[in-house]
């Protein structure tokens, strides 16, 4: 299945370290970030989800659900996650702040196209790349990126990312490179300048270019 930006996100079913779950109801009215590992007792994959268990409140504040996907089993994945609370430091009695999905028949992996067929496992069979999903409350795919098995994620950039989004749904700007939450934002060109005064009352400071054109339009954008 080939997805793009803006499409339905597909629904599924599935068993997770939850119990059974629907995805879309899963979701409810929030966002959802799911993210695919290619097994569970990795080295990598250890250290993603304990940087993730640690950034759960950011993506809380953001109003954002995180959802891990492995190839391996429910009983698999709920011995890991003891490993994974060791190396992050994190209270060893408290439930895990998000749910792993079962993909130990590659269903998934498969219906999303998340393989990496440069990565063979001990099994012979195409390990899951590192794949992420952004899926907004709307249950459209907003951000997808896929990262090759030997190299772990930045999730404050993904945290960044999802910033990025949820300004840019409720303003008519985007966000240069290297943006932070709080920088300088791009008036978006499809703005006429006979609006600017009413969308941006901070003000709007154009760059003087070269070419002589007005396209470079800086305003602040308070979050």
């Amino acid at each position: 299945m080939s997805l793009n930006l803006g499409d339905p996100f597909p629904n599924f079913t599935a068993d997770t370290t939850i119990g059974p779950i629907d995805f879309h109801q899963w979701i409810g009215d929030s966002w959802a970030i799911l993210f695919s590992h290619p097994a569970d007792y990795t080295p990598v994959c250890t250290t993603e989800l304990a940087a993730v268990a640690k950034l759960v409140p950011e993506f809380t504040k953001r109003n954002v659900k995180p959802i891990a996907l492995s190839c391996d089993t429910v009983e698999s994945h709920r011995g890991w996650i003891e490993d994974i609370k060791a190396y992050g430091q994190l209270a060893a009695a408290d439930p895990f702040p998000f749910p792993i999905i079962d993909d130990s028949k590659r269903e998934l992996a498969v219906k999303l196209n998340m393989l990496d067929r440069d990565e063979i496992g001990s099994a012979g069979l195409p390990l899951t790349c590192r794949a992420v999903f952004v899926i907004d409350a709307g249950k459209k795919l907003r951000l997808s990126i896929l990262y090759p098995a030997t190299t772990g994620r930045n999730f404050a950039e993904i945290l960044r990312t999802i910033d990025s989004m949820q300004l840019t749904d409720k303003r008519r700007v985007a966000t240069p490179a290297d943006w932070m939450p709080g920088d300088s934002c791009m008036v978006q060109p499809t703005v006429p300048a006979d609006q600017l005064a009413a969308l941006f009352p901070a003000g709007v400071d154009s760059v003087t270019l070269p070419s002589g054109k007005q396209y470079l339009r800086k305003t602040e954008c308070p979050n």
